[in-house]
């Protein structure tokens, strides 16, 4: 019946209820980066939809006469914010390793294991506020600062999938670790290995690799909060060319006062070869201590991760060869963010070792503690901490192998995967932390039970590589820029509507069938397995409302979505809610084709979490389109206002005084 509708511009346009104008839309690119405490989100808030500028008589003839290309990205989390369902990077699980790799990494994880059981020591490393030195050196003899360097370069050549793995026991027995070993190679000289030319990687990477070199990576300044424009270190380009000569200061720079080879972010003059205007641009530098001028603060006094040293760098008339200039002068705010984003993937999968050390402990409290005549596991109320923990390990653990065999599989698009584990999993290590020391009592409260030291560490987690209230934002402005580029798509798709009926007819009847309550036809039966069907269903269903409340909010606010932060903090829960659904299924999926020991156990694992995931996602739509939201959202705001203005709380005191 639809196939015999007349398409006019007029009719499409009423069908879809889109005005013209409100469509005409576009984002500019959410550039966010980071660097140890402090996100940089520079031009976060030009990271909007903006109304495309009026189109040229001539760019309106083309486009009526043009079909409209379909690009569809391949990304499972750009998908979903469009209602549409991606399944390629996703299902099935995806297995990397071949046997060769696989068996490297058999080889490599019982000794590394051994060593974090019985050499290295977190409680020493902690009191010390360092890495023991003979630690230090048994990690460099095993190939720990070099783990992702080629081979032929001095490096273990680890894909990012047995990266991983390792990590994952780092962060299982020494988080203070990790992070020396994470600044050093994850962002430090991530850069070289991404960026830098061969000659580059020749010079720096062996010395580095086998730990003789220590790297940082230096973004942070003083005046410098979300805005990288606002960085005061400059690098001024000398008359003949050869060199910089670099002058600023950074703060909180972790490997800061240890580090030999920095990567320095600076603002350099750069001439625009078209019009031929000089700007400010921020470029990226390879920097040795040795050039002269580089200096360092005491080690910084912090509340957790005391053994990683953590300190302020100056430099001083640096000056630096031209040679040192990472990637082309300019694109140092690419080079960072590529460098985040590449290595944030590592966090959620340290960070699943976490939760296994600590689920371990409260386990085994509750399977030997006797209370009221019987071992407190039996208890219901232990009973569902224990198996909510479970579930929040299991979520972050799939999250974090996807993501790297993703990577492992030449994926290009998994910044918001990538931004989701990270705050997912930093989040969820801190929720299974507490509960451990809860059910453990008095005695996870010592300092002898080893978790308060686990707490302390995994506070910055939340903070660091990208606080994860930026993170947020970032997650959903970038689901929200390729949902304007579809209704984008759409708009360009009505000045040809014949040539374009095929796209026009099913974006049509989805809406359609969308406002009727019906399903948009999404299914996910003969990719998940039988087993997991209601599941599948479960998250097709949160995919079509969570597309259907992007839009209807795109359609409402235009590039003033940017300034909705209530509701883009809504709207990111539900994606990284609904990654975590389809990241479990997928996992689950696998075992129980494969007929692993442990598939019945993750089946109930992925059921629970589906159902219970799919009920907060569905909550937090309906919020979204109710006027009650409105209220609520005035209401936060002029309680912030109040306390704010005055310096405090305003209640008076119950007793008056």
């Amino acid at each position: 019946m639809m196939q015999s509708v007349c398409w006019t511009p007029a009719v499409c346009q009423r069908a879809l209820q889109v005005v013209t104008p409100t469509i005409a839309l576009g984002f500019r690119s959410p550039a966010c980066f980071i660097s140890n405490g402090r996100l940089y989100a520079s031009h976060s808030a030009q990271a909007v939809l903006e109304k495309a500028a009026s189109e040229s008589t001539a760019e309106v003839k083309t486009a009526t006469n043009m079909k409209v290309p379909s690009l569809e990205s391949k990304s499972f989390a750009v998908s979903m914010f469009k209602g549409q369902l991606s399944t390629e990077q996703v299902f099935p699980f995806p297995s990397v390793l071949n046997e060769e790799q696989s068996q490297f990494l058999k080889e490599l994880v019982g000794p590394v294991s051994k060593f974090f059981e019985e050499v290295n020591d977190p409680a020493k490393n902690d009191a010390l506020e360092k890495v023991e030195d003979g630690t230090m050196q048994g990690l460099k003899e095993m190939g720990a600062f070099g783990l992702q360097v080629p081979a032929d370069l001095g490096g273990l050549g680890l894909t990012n999938t047995q990266y991983a793995r390792l990590v994952e026991i780092v962060g299982m027995h020494d988080l203070g670790v990790g992070i020396t070993l994470g600044a050093h190679q994850s962002i430090g000289f991530k850069g070289i290995l991404l960026f830098g030319n061969k000659k580059q990687k020749e010079k720096y990477l062996p010395s580095l690799a086998s730990g003789e070199k220590i790297a940082a990576f230096c973004l942070t300044e003083p005046a410098s909060g979300s805005d990288a424009a606002s960085i005061k270190t400059t690098a001024v380009k000398s008359e003949c060319g050869q060199y910089y000569t670099l002058n600023g200061g950074k703060i909180w720079i972790s490997n800061g006062g240890i580090a030999d080879i920095f990567t320095v972010f600076a603002k350099s003059q750069v001439k625009d070869e078209t019009t031929g205007e000089v700007k400010d641009k921020i470029s990226a530098f390879i920097v040795e201590k040795d050039f002269g001028g580089v200096t360092s603060g005491p080690p910084e006094k912090k509340m957790g991760i005391k053994a990683s040293n953590t300190a302020e760098v100056h430099f001083d008339n640096v000056r630096v060869p031209a040679d040192n200039v990472l990637g082309e002068i300019g694109s140092g705010f690419k080079v960072a963010m590529n460098i985040l984003n590449n290595g944030r993937f590592g966090m959620a999968a340290a960070l699943s070792g976490t939760m296994k050390g600590v689920i371990s402990k409260a386990v085994d409290h509750a399977a030997n503690r006797t209370q009221f005549g019987n071992k407190i596991h039996n208890f219901g109320a232990i009973q569902e901490k224990v198996a909510r923990m479970a579930m929040l390990q299991y979520v972050s653990e799939s999250m974090a192998y996807m993501i790297s065999a993703n990577m492992d599989m030449g994926a290009t698009e998994f910044q918001i995967e990538a931004a989701i584990s990270k705050i997912f999993a930093s989040e969820a290590a801190w929720n299974v932390s507490d509960e451990c020391i809860q059910i453990m009592g008095g005695m996870g409260f010592m300092k002898d039970a080893g978790v308060e030291r686990v707490m302390r560490d995994l506070r910055i987690f939340r903070i660091f590589e990208g606080t994860n209230d930026i993170l947020r934002l970032f997650v959903a402005l970038n689901g929200f820029q390729n949902a304007g580029n579809q209704l984008k798509n759409i708009q360009k798709a009505l000045k040809n509507p014949i040539g374009n009926a095929g796209l026009l007819v099913s974006e049509i009847g989805k809406r359609i069938k969308r406002r009727a309550g019906m399903s948009t036809g999404l299914s996910l039966k003969g990719v998940v397995h039988p087993e997991l069907n209601s599941s599948g269903e479960l998250t097709v269903k949160a995919i079509e409302e969570l597309g259907g409340v992007v839009e209807i909010l795109l359609l409402k606010h235009g590039k003033k979505i940017v300034d909705e932060q209530f509701v883009l903090m809504r709207v990111a829960d539900s994606a990284i809610d609904l990654y975590a659904m389809v990241v479990v299924l997928s996992r689950a999926s696998r075992s129980l084709s494969q007929g692993l020991p442990s598939a019945e156990h993750e089946k109930v694992l992925c059921e629970t979490w589906c159902t219970e995931t799919y009920a907060r996602i569905t909550k937090n739509m309906k919020e979204l389109n109710s006027s009650s939201s409105k209220q609520l959202f005035r209401n936060l705001r002029a309680i912030s206002k109040a306390v704010v203005e005055n310096g405090g709380i305003v209640s008076a005191h119950p007793l008056g005084f």
